[in-house]
C-alpha cells in the first residue's frame, strides 16, 4: 500500500523526535511492505522563519493533498513576542480548520511499567487507566467572536461560546461510534446546570443516543468529572465534550498516565485523513540534546496508521515494540526511576526498532 504523508517537523526539540518516527515507519513500510511519500509541511515558528506566517496558504495546501499529517510540537521563546496572530500557535489551530479536523482523540492510559510515576495512589492506579476524550475542535469559544471595549473607563472583554446542533451532532457521533470500538460506554462532559450551550449538547446527544442502544450512556458535569479523573479514572471508557472543556480536561487526564511524553493523540474530520501528534510542548530547553521522549511521536505515528490507514496490525506492532523496551527498563529523562536505565531519544527509537524487527 502507498500512502502520502505530510511531515511537519515543528520547532526545538520537536524536529529530533519526529526525525525518530520516520525511522520507525520506515521499518513498518519495510516490514509490511508499504510505501511511504513524506511531504514536507513548514508550519509553525518554522514557517514564520521562512514566510512570515504560521501557516501560509501554499503550506496548508500541501497538507491537503496528503493521506494523513504527523506534527511535531510548535512554538518557542524565539516567537514569544509576536503578536497573537502571528504566533506559531495560530499555525495550528488554522491547520485543524483547514482540514476541516473538528475532532480531537486523546487517550489516557496508564502504561503498567510507569505506574510509580502517577501523581496518583497506587490503590487508584491499580484499578487501571484506560480511556479517551473526544474533544470538539473547530468550534465553542475558541472559535467565537471575541471582543474588547471600554465603556465609562472601564474595560470590558467577551468572548462567545457558539455551538449549533450540526455541529453537536458530528462529534457526538464520533464519541458513540469511539465507543463502540472500546467498552461500550460514552460520558458527555458539560456545565448543563449554567449553560445554554451545554443543554443544547443534552438535548442532541440524548436524541443521538438512541441510534446506538448498545452503548451505556451518561451526563456529567465539567467540574465533577475533573474531580472523579483524580479520584476514580477507571469508571471512564470514553468522555466526549465541547472544545474548551476537552483541552482543560485532556490535560489533567494526560499527567496522572505518569508522564506526558507517552500520550499521543488524533484530530479527525469527516473522512480517513487526520493530523497526528504528540500532545507535549517543543521543550526548547532540552533542544539538540539527545534527551526528549520520542515514544509519544512514535505513538502518534500508530494511531496514524490504525486510524487514516486502517493499519490495524501494523499499529499494534509499534504499541507492543514500546511495551517492550518499557518492559527491559528502559527509560528517557522525563520518566526515570530507580532500577531503570535511562537513555536518549536516539537509543530509545533504536531499542523499538530492534522489537519491530
Amino acid at each position: 500500500m502507498k500512502k502520502k504523508i505530510g511531515v511537519i517537523r515543528g520547532d526545538c526539540s520537536s524536529r529530533e523526535i519526529v526525525e525518530q518516527t520516520l525511522r520507525v515507519l520506515d521499518a513498518i513500510a519495510k516490514k509490511y511492505d508499504h510505501e511511504w511519500e513524506y511531504e514536507p509541511i513548514a508550519m509553525g515558528g518554522d514557517a514564520i522563519d521562512q514566510y512570515g506566517s504560521p501557516l501560509p496558504d501554499h503550506e496548508l495546501k500541501k497538507a491537503l493533498s496528503c493521506d494523513a499529517v504527523l506534527l511535531g510540537a510548535v512554538g518557542g521563546p524565539k516567537w514569544e513576542g509576536l503578536p497573537g496572530p502571528q504566533r506559531p500557535e495560530k499555525g495550528l489551530l488554522a491547520l485543524r480548520k483547514g482540514m476541516g479536523l473538528f475532532s480531537n482523540l486523546r487517550p489516557a492510559k496508564i502504561w503498567p511499567q510507569l505506574a510509580d510515576a502517577s501523581p496518583l495512589k497506587k490503590e487508584i492506579t491499580d484499578r487501571g487507566i484506560d480511556f479517551v476524550i473526544v474533544r470538539e475542535l473547530t468550534g465553542g469559544v475558541y472559535f467565537g467572536e471575541h471582543t474588547t471595549t471600554t465603556e465609562n473607563g472601564v474595560k470590558k472583554a467577551l468572548d462567545l461560546m457558539p455551538y449549533d446542533e450540526n455541529e453537536i451532532r458530528r462529534i457526538g457521533r464520533v464519541g458513540f461510534e469511539t465507543a463502540m470500538k472500546r467498552r461500550k460506554k460514552l460520558t458527555l462532559v458539560d456545565k448543563a446546570n449554567v449553560l445554554d450551550t451545554s443543554r443544547l449538547w443534552r438535548e442532541v446527544l440524548y436524541d443521538l443516543s438512541k441510534e446506538y442502544p448498545e452503548v451505556e450512556f451518561d451526563v456529567m458535569f465539567v467540574d465533577n468529572c475533573a474531580m472523579q479523573i483524580c479520584k476514580n479514572p477507571a469508571q471512564f471508557d470514553t468522555i466526549v465534550t465541547e472544545n474548551m472543556f476537552g483541552d482543560i480536561l485532556s490535560d489533567e487526564a494526560s499527567e496522572i498516565t505518569g508522564s506526558i511524553g507517552m500520550i499521543p493523540s488524533s484530530s479527525l474530520g469527516e473522512g480517513t485523513r487526520g493530523l497526528y501528534e504528540p500532545i507535549h510542548g517543543s521543550a526548547p530547553d532540552i533542544a539538540g540534546k539527545n534527551l526528549v521522549n520520542p515514544l509519544a511521536c512514535i505513538l502518534s505515528a500508530a494511531m496514524m496508521l490504525r486510524y487514516s490507514f486502517g493499519m490495524e496490525e501494523e499499529a499494534a506492532d509499534i504499541e507492543k515494540g514500546v511495551e517492550a523496551v518499557l518492559n527491559d527498563g528502559l527509560r528517557t529523562a522525563d520518566m526515570m526511576s530507580e532500577g531503570m536505565r535511562q537513555v536518549g531519544t536516539c537509543e530509545m527509537t533504536d531499542a523499538l526498532l530492534e522489537k519491530l524487527a
